[in-house]
Parts: structure tokens; sequence; C-alpha cells
């Protein structure tokens, strides 16, 4: 799970069928998720006197604190959309379109400021796992980054030219 909250650009999951104790935990580790509309979702091990405790710390992170309760000491499956109103996922997807749904929103994401993106996993990883002071330090010195990036640069002058911009990751 740390090795996918240390890699710098965002980790998508897609998800067809059933995610369930480490499935589960992998879709909460994520950064972001797609899941096709007969998805379902749980941490079950509970039912046979199994604690699923390592999905336990994401899905705290990802779901409320009661929701993760519900799920980590009922082992009741979640469908899709109720994953989605939950925030376990961020986009449900018809059946059988998971990867290209993730593939899409991978583009989309791709195509933005390489930098940014950086730095808005690791600010919103700050926001969840340290202190509001110290993550709002953080913060004030990524916008300086960007501010003093090339990439701002360009998108600014991409904007007002009309075109698509050429982001460099600088």
């Amino acid at each position: 799970m740390l090795l996918l909250r240390r890699i710098p650009q965002p980790v998508i999951a897609s998800v067809h069928g059933i995610a369930t104790a480490a499935g589960c935990q992998l879709v909460a580790a994520a950064d972001l998720a797609v899941a096709t509309d007969d998805a379902r979702f749980a941490t079950s091990g509970i039912n046979f006197g199994l604690f699923c405790a390592t999905p336990g710390v994401p899905l705290s992170r990802n779901i409320s604190r009661k929701r993760a309760f519900e799920m980590l000491m009922t082992g009741a499956f979640i469908d899709a959309q109720q994953a989605l109103d939950w925030g376990l996922v961020n986009r449900v997807v018809e059946t059988g379109t998971a990867l290209d749904g993730a593939r899409r929103l991978a583009t989309t994401i791709a195509s933005r400021g390489p930098l940014s993106n950086r730095l808005a996993k690791k600010l919103v990883d700050a926001a969840h796992d340290g202190a509001i002071d110290a993550a709002l330090s953080m913060s004030t010195v990524a916008q300086q980054q960007i501010f003093d990036s090339s990439d701002l640069h360009e998108g600014v002058a991409a904007f007002f030219a009309k075109r698509s911009p050429e982001f460099n990751g600088r």
C-alpha cells in the first residue's frame, strides 16, 4: 500500500466484478478508481471470524469512519453506486468498460501539467496524513513551485492563444 502512495503519478484502479479483502484494500489505496456498474466491494473476512485489518487503514482514509466501521464489522457487500456515493470510487461505468473508463480518466489527467499533478498528489496525501499546519505550509511551497514553473507559463500562453498546452513537467 505504501508503494502505491509513493508513486508520484496518480494510481487509478479499474474494477470489474468483486473486490473483497485485499482487492477492496487496493481500490481504497489507489488515488482514483473506476468501477463497472455491476462491481461489488466488501471486507467479508469478518463473516468467518477474520478481521480484515489492513483494508481498514485505506478504507478509513477514503470513506467516512462510520462507513469504514460498517464495511469492516458487517462484511456486507456494497454495490458500485453505493461505493460511488461513499467515495470509494470516482466513477461508475457500464459493465465491461472499467479499463476504458480508467484509461479515459488517465488520458485527461496526463493532458494536464505533470508538475501540478505530482504536487496535487503529494499535497492531498499530506492533508490526510499529517498535521494541518504542516500540510498548509507544504501547500504554500508547492504554490510557489507552480508559479515559478514553465508549465504554468505554457498553460497561460496556450489559454490565451486558444491552443492545447504542451507541458514539460518543469
